[in-house]
């Protein structure tokens, strides 16, 4: 069985089961939850009371990496910051059952957050700063870092590689993939030696959620070491006189519990491009997983790629603008 068909024999009766090893009793309530990377499902319990169950996916994490995620969600936790940890069951936050790796978590309620409030992002910004301070003091060793190699070269040369590039979009695609790793390349040049810290990795508004006391911060499972403005530049959309209020926003905050290098926004359009190419390298390497022909019919298509291909060669020229400041 692969990694990509390894959820096949993942029944009803077998994740609950799972779940009841560790005592607590499921009422056979189960809704899956929107999920591609992992499968996650909210879970009732017959004391009325409901958990996220998280199935990880074999062969993407060791157990290494995933505890190391696991004590970094614990350690913000424990200093208030609101990061969705792991429950722990006998001394454990990792659980095996019929050949699945998993973790329980408290289910919390919200909606999303209304980035376009300059209150909400200073909010934001204050707890970012938090976590970046805590991710600061200390490194990651089983869990790969943020990079132009990881997330730019490797995801290139996977779809270069690869039959998804229409024949006739092939050379088009490869060029302007070329052109904007070199910008990314030049960018980290500018920006200097910045320094990497661990962060959430994917701080996006899906994975924030907003109740009356302010945002929880969920699903670390991207979490890498990385630069601090990996976890704000997707906080920022519109165009660039509005991300340059969001931003200050973010700062404003942010500079409450810890200073912000100013050189790290020249890496700002570069880890979006980052992002862009890895994540057709992404559906890519799980295609063989049926719920990704069925959340994704359009990969692959003429029309997928014609996007792509202008989506970068505005990518190369955005990284040629002076950075938000």
């Amino acid at each position: 069985m692969t990694p990509d068909t390894a959820y096949v024999d993942l029944t009803p009766d077998r994740l609950l089961n799972a779940i009841d090893t560790l005592g607590t009793r499921c009422d056979g309530r189960l809704l899956q939850l929107n999920s591609f990377e992992n499968r996650v499902y909210q879970v009732g319990l017959e004391d009325g009371s409901q958990r996220i169950a998280k199935f990880y996916r074999p062969g993407r994490w060791s157990d290494a990496a995933i505890l190391e995620e696991h004590a970094f969600t614990l350690e913000l936790a424990q200093r208030e910051i609101p990061a969705i940890a792991p429950l722990s069951f006998n001394g454990q936050t990792l659980h095996h059952g019929d050949g699945h790796r998993f973790a329980l978590f408290a289910s919390q309620g919200g909606r999303t957050p209304e980035l376009e409030r300059d209150e909400t992002l200073e909010w934001l910004g204050r707890f970012l700063g938090r976590m970046h301070a805590v991710g600061a003091g200390s490194t990651y060793r089983a869990r790969p870092s943020l990079g132009i190699r990881s997330f730019g070269i490797e995801p290139r040369n996977v779809l270069a590689a690869g039959d998804w590039l229409p024949e006739d979009l092939r050379a088009a695609w490869i060029s302007v993939a070329d052109q904007a790793l070199e910008g990314v390349n030049r960018a980290y040049q500018v920006a200097g030696d910045v320094q990497v810290l661990r962060l959430h990795g994917d701080c996006h508004a899906g994975n924030i959620l907003w109740t009356g006391s302010g945002p929880h911060f969920v699903d670390f499972d991207d979490s890498r070491s990385g630069p601090a403005v990996q976890d704000l530049w997707m906080l920022l959309s519109g165009d660039a006189a509005d991300m340059r209020r969001q931003l200050a926003a973010l700062l404003r905050g942010y500079a409450m519990f810890r200073v912000f290098d100013d050189r790290e926004l020249h890496l700002v359009e570069a880890l979006r491009t980052l992002r862009l190419i890895h994540y057709s390298a992404w559906i890519a390497s799980r295609w063989h997983d049926p719920a990704f022909p069925a959340a994704f019919p359009w990969f692959g298509s003429t029309r997928y790629w014609q996007d792509r291909i202008l989506e970068l060669r505005e990518q190369v020229a955005l990284m040629q603008e002076p950075p938000l400041l």
